[in-house]
């Protein structure tokens, strides 16, 4: 499994990657395989902004639906339009052409408390 060591990462298996106030949120490496064959992502919280560890969408998978929970307070300034047609993106590149959104930081320093690589290979045991 890939842990990319530049990325914050939460309990809930998702990723972030930040660029100045804005962020990058997808699933883990470790989620998308738990999850399998990913079918659907369905996000509608475009202009919302969303709380910290609030829900801002779910993923389908063949054998379960599973919410996504926001890693640190923002508003959601896009969507990524290729998982529409290609939500299995989110299988084959987690961290790259299957990021989930990318939203505003309200508060960069949020990022501070979530998990770093080694702490979430820690926590899921790889």
């Amino acid at each position: 499994m890939n842990f990319p060591s530049e990325l914050k990462y939460t309990k809930d298996h998702e990723w972030v990657k930040i660029e100045g106030n804005e962020a990058f949120i997808g699933i883990t490496d470790f989620a998308q395989r738990e999850l399998g064959d990913i079918v659907y992502i369905d996000i509608n919280t475009v202009g919302d902004e969303v709380a910290k560890d609030d829900v801002f969408g779910t993923v389908e998978a063949v054998k379960t639906v599973s919410d996504l929970f926001m890693p640190v307070t923002g508003t959601v300034l896009e969507i990524n339009a290729a998982l529409n047609d290609n939500p299995e993106l989110v299988n084959t590149d987690p961290y790259g052409q299957g990021w989930m959104v990318k939203v505003s930081l309200g508060d960069a320093a949020q990022a501070d408390g979530l998990l770093t690589a080694d702490a979430y290979q820690a926590l899921v045991g790889a």
